[in-house]
């Protein structure tokens, strides 16, 4: 198997709370980065998804805290896709120090919503096969 994608972020001190910690809520955007980097990535942009009627929602996202992250640090946010049946799919995330050392996972199940219906796609791989030049990004044939 290959390595997830991954996109390089440097802590920065505004991001911290007043331990001097990652602040809990920007994890979430550090995630939401790398996600929309893959994409960008695969070749799907947030104008193709709008043209084609179709956005990605997030349904739920759990975060784990295994090392502090302070200011300057830097570290890999990494994602992965994992598709199943249905509606749904995963995206397994790891915030990665320079070290090596795992600062938190985060876990998410997210969708393709139709814009127009505002209801889940049927199927959210043939939605990225459709318009990515590269599914494979996505762990896509």
């Amino acid at each position: 198997m290959s390595e997830p994608f991954s996109v390089p972020v440097t802590v920065r001190g505004y991001e911290t709370d007043v331990q001097g910690h990652l602040n809990q809520a920007v994890y979430l955007n550090y995630a939401e980065h790398a996600r929309w980097s893959l994409l960008q990535a695969a070749g799907i942009s947030q104008s193709a998804l709008i043209g084609s009627g179709v956005g990605p929602v997030a349904l739920e996202t759990t975060i784990r805290y295994r090392r502090e992250l302070l200011a300057g640090d830097e570290v890999e946010v990494t994602c992965a896709f994992q598709w199943g049946d249905g509606k749904t799919f995963r995206i397994e995330q790891t915030v990665v120090k320079a070290d090596g050392s795992v600062a938190a996972e985060i876990s998410a199940v997210g969708g393709i919503l139709d814009l127009e219906k505002r209801k889940l796609v049927a199927d959210p791989a043939a939605v990225f096969r459709k318009l990515a030049s590269d599914p494979g990004m996505f762990g896509l044939p």
